[in-house]
Order: C-alpha cells, then sequence, then structure tokens
C-alpha cells in the first residue's frame, strides 16, 4: 500500500556531500527540507565510499587564493576548532594542489548535527524507486523503506543521488560514456600503525622511484626536478601529501604477481585523532564495469577488495614504515567514479575550464583540472587530454548546470551536474559547491512558487544568498 509521507518545499534525494550541503542550505533559506537517504549514513564519498584521498582539496587555486569557501570552510573550521582537522596546508610546491585535510568520520558525525541545528527532516534507509510526474512537471517521488513504500511531494525536487538516478527516472537526457573507457570505480581502506620516519627516509632515499607531479600544471614555476629538490629537504609526510610512486617494488611485484596492476602503487593521508593514517583509494580499480547497474557495481564490489587483499600483502612484504601497519576501516560501498551525466540548460565545457571562464550566472568556482581520468594502466591516472585553468586560476560553475533539459520543478547537484565528459564535476569539494546553489535557488523557486528555469532570468538573490552562506563567487582569478 502506498501512503503519503509528507508534503515539503524541497526535497532533496541523496544524502552525499551534495546532498548534505543542499538540505542545509535549503532549509538555511526557510524551505520546509526533506532529505532522503537510501542508507542510515550521510556523508556519501566523505565517510561512506571514501574519502576520496584528499579531503578536503583545491579549496584554492595554484596563486593561493581561496576559490571554494561556504559549507566545505564552515565544516573545516567546526572541524579545525574541535580538534578533528588540520589547517589549509598551502605548500608552495603543490601550490596547485593544496590540502585541508577532515577526519571523514567526524565529518559524518558533524553533519547530522547541523542537519539538526537547522531543522533538516531526514528519511534514512528509503530508496527512490520512481518520480511523480505531471507532464514535464515533477512533483514528487516514491520512496521503498522499512514499512513499505511512500510518495513524498515537493514544490522542487534536488536530485543529488550521484549518478542522476531521479532525473533518469523522470526522463530526463543523459549522458553516459562507453563502457570500455568509463573511469573504474574502487574500495578505498584506511591504514594506521605506520611509521612515517621510515617512510619519508625511504622517499628520500629512492626520490627517483617517486611520482611528484602527476597533474602537471604548465603555470607553475614548480618543475618535476624543482619538486624532487625540495621533498628532499622535507621531514614531515605531510607536507609531501598525496605518495606516488614505489616503482622499483612495483616492477618486481607485478613479474611475480604479487601485484595486480590495474593501478599505481601510493596512497593518501587522513588526520585522525593526532594521528596520520594511510589512506588508499588507489589501490583497487576495476574498469569495465557501468556502476549504474546492478552487474556492474556488483563486480566492483567483489573485485575491488580482491585487489586490495593483494595491495595490502605488498604493503607489508616491501614498503618500509608499514611491517606494523594494520587496516583500521575498509569502506562499506564502492567509490562510483563515472556514470551518468544529466544534461542541463547549460554544458560545462573543457574550454570554459581551460580558459578560466566566468559567468554571469556564477554560483561557485573549481580550479580542478578537466580531461584528467582514472584509468586502468599501471599508473591509475590518464592525463593525455588534460588542461588546467589558465594563469593558475579558475573558471566558474555557471546556475544552469543544475537546471534538468526538458523538466520542471527539478534541479541536479553532485557528480551528475550537466558537463561533457571532460569537465565532469565529480570532486568532493566541487559536490559540495553544487550542492550548496542547488538547495539555495530550491528555496527560493518554493518560496515564489517559480520553476528553477525561471530562476534563471535573475539571480542575484541566489548570488546574494550565497555569499551571505560563505561562498566565493566574485574576486579571484
Amino acid at each position: 500500500m502506498l501512503g503519503l509521507y509528507g508534503n515539503y518545499d524541497v526535497v532533496v534525494c541523496g544524502g552525499g556531500t551534495s546532498g548534505v550541503t543542499a538540505a542545509v542550505a535549503s532549509a538555511r533559506t526557510g524551505a520546509k527540507t526533506l532529505l532522503i537517504e537510501r542508507v542510515g549514513q550521510l556523508g556519501g564519498q566523505m565517510n561512506f565510499s571514501g574519502p576520496p584521498g584528499f579531503s578536503f582539496a583545491h579549496l584554492f587555486n595554484g596563486r593561493q587564493e581561496q576559490i571554494i569557501a561556504g559549507f566545505a570552510e564552515e565544516t573545516h573550521k567546526r572541524l579545525l576548532d574541535e580538534g578533528h582537522a588540520l589547517p589549509h596546508m598551502l605548500v608552495e610546491h603543490r601550490s596547485h594542489y593544496t590540502f585541508s585535510y577532515v577526519d571523514p568520520d567526524w565529518w559524518g558525525l558533524l553533519v547530522y548535527k547541523i542537519c539538526r541545528e537547522e531543522g533538516v527532516e531526514l528519511m534514512l534507509h528509503s530508496l527512490v524507486t520512481e518520480v511523480i510526474r505531471e507532464g514535464d512537471v515533477v512533483k514528487g517521488v516514491i520512496c521503498e523503506h522499512p514499512g513499505g513504500r511512500s510518495a513524498v511531494l515537493a514544490k522542487v525536487v534536488i536530485d543529488c543521488t550521484g549518478e542522476g538516478e531521479v532525473c533518469y527516472q523522470a526522463g530526463a537526457e543523459c549522458e553516459t560514456a562507453p563502457i570500455q573507457i568509463l573511469e573504474p570505480s574502487t574500495v578505498a581502506f584506511t591504514a594506521d600503525g605506520v611509521d612515517w620516519d621510515k617512510v619519508v627516509t625511504y622517499i628520500h632515499e629512492h626520490i627517483d622511484d617517486f611520482i611528484f607531479n602527476q597533474i602537471y600544471n604548465p603555470y607553475s614555476k614548480w618543475t618535476d626536478e624543482k619538486i624532487r629538490q625540495r621533498v628532499m629537504e622535507i621531514d614531515d609526510i605531510l607536507e609531501i601529501g598525496e605518495v606516488m610512486g614505489y616503482l622499483g617494488f612495483k616492477k618486481r611485484a607485478t613479474w611475480t604477481g604479487e601485484w595486480h596492476n590495474k593501478s599505481g602503487v601510493g596512497f593518501f593521508l587522513m588526520p585522525k585523532e593526532g594521528r596520520i593514517l594511510a589512506h588508499f583509494q588507489h589501490s583497487s580499480q576495476e574498469d569495465l564495469c557501468d556502476c549504474s547497474q546492478v552487474r556492474g557495481i556488483t563486480q566492483v564490489e567483489v573485485e575491488c577488495r580482491r585487489q586490495n587483499m593483494m595491495a595490502w600483502r605488498f604493503f607489508k612484504k616491501y614498503v618500509p614504515g608499514f611491517e606494523n601497519a594494520y587496516i583500521t576501516r575498509t569502506c562499506p560501498e564502492a567509490r562510483i567514479r563515472e556514470t551518468r551525466r544529466v544534461m542541463g540548460d547549460y554544458v560545462l565545457k573543457f574550454e570554459d575550464i581551460r580558459d578560466a571562464r566566468k559567468f554571469d550566472d556564477v554560483i561557485g568556482k573549481s580550479a580542478f583540472p578537466t580531461g584528467a581520468k582514472h584509468a586502468v594502466n599501471g599508473r591509475a591516472l590518464a592525463l593525455e587530454h588534460m588542461a588546467v585553468p589558465k594563469d593558475m586560476g579558475s573558471n566558474d560553475i555557471p546556475y544552469r548546470v543544475l537546471v534538468v533539459k526538458g523538466l520542471e520543478n527539478i534541479l541536479v547537484a553532485g557528480k551528475a551536474v550537466s558537463a561533457d565528459r571532460a569537465s565532469h564535476q565529480r570532486f568532493l569539494q566541487q559536490t559540495i559547491v553544487t550542492g550548496q546553489a542547488a538547495g539555495v535557488a530550491a528555496a527560493l523557486c518554493a518560496r515564489d512558487g517559480i520553476t528553477p528555469r525561471q530562476l534563471e532570468e535573475n539571480v542575484s538573490e541566489l548570488q546574494e544568498i550565497l555569499i551571505s552562506q560563505g561562498a566565493i563567487l566574485y574576486g579571484t582569478h
């Protein structure tokens, strides 16, 4: 039997990084807001299927101007004040790849607190299975959950599922790359007990065995040689940041069958109660899987855990500093890098990012490269068609990428926003930017009785509220 769960101004589908941010922003703008999440844990790629190795990262452009603040800065500061984050790390030799580390598990706890503070209603363990439509107008969604099925009605729905599931069910135009080139997905895990002095010593003694400049920025003065020289002077693993390499060990282990060679060898860092943990989100990669389909995601979940067991045995056997290390957490589900992109009233393009383009309907910024893709090639990344924002600046993200083409009363935020494949806005900091904008926009539409498409005619109040909520829209390169 189908019951009515409730009637809301704004319903956010998906409680990951974009969804939590959207729901909080909506409630703060005055809307009666419901956040629907298919599991019991909020946070998505931050703390459930991730973190993606660098949380937060790229809040600053290559000139070390802060370009992303808003909900990301708010949660970073709150966790920093409580001892669960590290200060922004503006390390010169990583000027275009900055870290602002948070403890992802504490971030996941904090967002529940913020939702309670702001009056966001939660509907957990609930899966959106259908969309309620009248013509091209989205009226709500139907969920399956413990106890049965319910209809949830809304003035505006926001799809923050990551894979564009709600938009897809509503009949939106979507794009998906051929399965042969879809980015591989991964299952991440974390380890403690690492002797970081031994790790740094080995890096110094085998500097040519490591890769420090994967995301090459032609506008930066830091060449490979200069970066290596600087790393030789560093004793703190946090200043080194991402570690990728161990090329000699990798070659030997691949030959003996002790490494799967579907990715490079390396790890990121994670703060935890005054300690530094190693976080592995490149140690497993499974390709030729469409994770918007059940067979594909099942294959990823199974195969990546097999690869992770092999990877951990490799680290314990070969890598100095990991002799007494131990795994502390394995993410409950795979981190899906690429499936659908929902087409909107504007499609963010490769040239927009390369040229650091600015838009009149700006709702946020990004300095992440375009065209860089994960691949099963033994190196983890394919960078042949990559470009970075010119002059170490940033590109604007326009409001129109959130407005779903051909449908009314629905917005999309997070990974699935409207972009060409090269410009896929899937990275955690980008999902928070688009989530916050979608939440404010939806609340304004619900208040004024207009559609998200009609809001395109004048986004000045949207921009003013975003700025009042801490977002950065202007004043940077």
